[in-house]
């Protein structure tokens, strides 16, 4: 990780935008940023951690106020508290040999009584809204608050970490979360709450007991079914019974004329009919055929013979109109055939016709004696046709006369054969009785057959449910399986993390107790004071050995040499951890007497770590000090106050480097 500038807005005593440039260069690790006491040192370094961690970050100047308070405070008193403050920091990582370039914004103002934070995020100048909107976590991932706090630090306040009981807590919590001892307990924790998620529950239990109440079911179901199926039968066995007698019923009350009985009514109602018709018949037989001429038909061989008189005296009265015409004719006849004929044939001829007018002549002299008219003569010819007409419809009503008669017959009879009211009521009531246990069994018959198809289609279902049971059950055992062979195969592993994060945790003691000691002999002016040093792996606690094998006291050390301990367990921290984070370093050489001062500007600041800010004040990066420290400088800052305004400007430069306007 490489901070590479930060930018103060209004912030604290900084007035106005404040921009310092943090890069570094290889062999020019350091930033040097000078300030007097007051000039804002110290908050330039609650900035950095403010920026990173918000509200949990640990500002030397909040105390115990409020966060919001802070913020508040923050503000510069000349800046207007509704346009608020900010600061800005970007810093680099580089993840999967990919650099990445962070622009973290936090920026809060006032509206009102409320004050209102913004944190804003771009990675590689495109912002991240799931970073800004989680950054108190993604911080966390990036660079945890604990491991932060062991580089960004007042070099006068951590004189602390030389007491053994701060310092095992410091090297628990490094060793934890900077070396990655913690990652391996995270890792065992993670396959332990695997095995918790994956372990057998009564999840499977439950599906036993779930499969043993759908077999009880089952088998009451079945034997519902059973029951419903024999009832069914008994009921149907009963309603043929009640069949047969309803049949034996209807065959007795037949037999006895039951059918009669029960058309009595209607027969007794046809036979009024019928009666009537025929009377009708009768009548009209009577008074319409009988009163015509249809009596004429009984003298029918008197009736021919006055009709043959009459035609007889037709012909003698025509032959005695015409005689003396055909005489005349006759002659004039054969005066045409006189030359047309042979006389052999003209006297046949005129014989034939003499012969015909001599029967003709005697014809008109025969007697008539009924001398009818043409009108009586053309009625007595008609007569016949008439009687035949009346004699076809005399036959005809005789013919319904006699239809009607026969019914009328058939109907007393059928009357006469009605039985007696008492007896047949008695196969009336048998039968009715057999109807109504017929329909009653019937009914009980459909209820049992409704019945035994719902207890049937619960059987089915308790069928497909108990398949769908015994289903679930087999992957329940496959589920078991799996979690089985998880257990065991995580079991193993955390065994073996166990093993691991044991030989790392010895390991990097190991590293740590070798760094610390020779950061410690590197800057300690008494080479002899301490010869070594052990920190226990159980408790982590820092234990000097002195030149005569004998653990010190660390109180029995001087205040300079306790800041030189905690540097130089901070240090071998860092050496341990691979130099991967900036160190921030403010006062760095508090306390320190010049040898102890020289040794940190000649063998600590330069190899702290690959980008170091120091935050010092004149007295203790002084002008000897800057020549020494100087080759491995980037920049120089000092911090200048304006104690008319009380705000505070960045400047480039250092005291005693020249051009600098501001030199105490």
């Amino acid at each position: 990780m490489l901070l590479r500038n930060i930018t103060l807005q209004d912030f604290g005593a900084y007035r106005g935008k404040q921009f310092l440039d943090l890069t570094t260069t290889p062999g020019k690790p350091i930033v040097l940023i000078g300030g007097l006491n007051g000039c804002g040192k110290t908050t330039l370094l609650d900035a950095i951690q403010l920026v990173l961690y918000g509200a949990r970050a640990r500002c030397s100047g909040r105390g115990s106020r409020p966060y919001e308070s802070y913020l508040r405070e923050s503000i510069n008193r000349q800046a207007d508290p509704a346009a608020g403050a900010g600061i800005s920091l970007e810093f680099s990582i580089t993840v999967d040999g990919e650099e990445r370039i962070y622009k973290l914004h936090r920026t809060w103002k006032v509206s009102g009584k409320t004050l209102n934070e913004f944190t804003n995020v771009f990675i590689n100048d495109k912002i991240d809204f799931v970073a800004s909107q989680n950054w108190p976590d993604y911080v966390e991932d990036l660079l945890p608050l604990e491991v932060a706090s062991l580089f960004f630090f007042d070099g006068e306040k951590i004189e602390s970490l030389a007491d053994p009981d701060r310092a095992a807590n410091v090297i628990e919590s490094a060793v934890q979360s900077l070396l990655g001892v913690s990652t391996i307990e995270q890792l065992r924790s993670d396959l332990l709450g695997l095995q918790r998620r994956h372990k057998l529950s009564n999840e499977d239990q439950k599906i036993i007991d779930h499969i043993h109440e759908l077999q009880a079911s089952y088998a009451d179901a079945e034997a519902q079914v059973d029951v419903a199926y024999q009832k069914k039968g008994q009921k149907q066995a009963e309603l043929d019974g009640a069949k047969n007698k309803l049949a034996e019923a209807d065959h007795a009350f037949e037999t006895e004329g039951g059918d009669l009985y029960r058309r009595q009514t209607a027969l007794e109602t046809e036979r009024k009919e019928v009666a009537k018709q025929l009377a009708a018949t009768q009548d009209a037989l009577r008074h319409k055929v009988a009163a015509g001429p249809l009596p004429l038909l009984l003298l029918g061989i008197q009736i021919t013979a006055v009709q043959e008189q009459a035609e007889r005296e037709s012909a003698t009265a025509a032959d005695s109109q015409v005689v003396d015409v055909l005489d005349q004719r006759d002659q004039w006849i054969m005066e045409l055939l006189a030359d047309a004929l042979p006389k052999k044939d003209r006297d046949a001829i005129a014989k034939q016709l003499d012969h015909d007018r001599k029967n003709r002549r005697n014809n008109s002299s025969a007697e008539r004696t009924l001398n009818l008219s043409d009108g009586a003569l053309s009625k007595l010819s008609a007569l016949s046709e008439l009687l035949e007409h009346e004699r076809t419809r005399a036959k005809e009503v005789l013919a319904q006369v006699a239809k009607q008669a026969k019914r009328l017959e058939s109907i007393d009879r059928l009357l006469g054969s009605v039985p007696d009211e008492e007896a047949i009521t008695k196969r009336l009531d048998q039968r009715d009785r057999a109807m109504r246990e017929a329909a009653m069994l019937e009914a009980e018959v459909n209820a049992a057959a409704e019945h035994y198809a719902a207890n049937l289609q619960r059987q089915e279902r308790l069928k497909s449910e108990l398949e769908r049971a015994h289903q679930g059950r087999v992957r329940s055992i496959e589920k078991a399986e799996d979690s089985a062979r998880l257990i065991t195969y995580t079991n193993r592993a955390r065994d073996t993390l166990d093993k691991f994060g044991d030989a790392l945790l010895k390991r990097h003691i190991n590293r740590l107790e070798v760094a610390v000691l020779d950061s410690l002999t590197r800057l300690m002016r008494k080479s002899g004071l301490i010869r070594n040093l052990q920190i226990d792996t159980d408790k982590f606690r820092l234990t000097l050995i002195g030149d005569d094998d004998e653990p010190i006291d660390p109180g029995r050390l001087s205040a300079g040499e306790r800041q030189l301990l905690a540097i130089s367990l901070l240090w071998g921290l860092a050496r341990v951890a691979g130099n991967w984070l900036p160190s921030v370093i403010d006062t760095p050489l508090g306390r320190l007497d010049s040898k102890h001062r020289e040794h940190l500007v000649d063998r600590y600041f330069p190899h702290a770590s690959h980008q170091v800010l120091l935050l010092s004040t004149d007295e203790e990066i002084d002008e000897p000090l800057l020549t020494r420290l100087q080759p491995s400088i980037a920049h120089m800052y000092t911090l200048v106050h304006d104690d008319q305004e009380f705000t505070t400007s960045v400047e480039p430069g250092y005291w005693w480097t020249g051009g600098t306007s501001h030199v105490a």
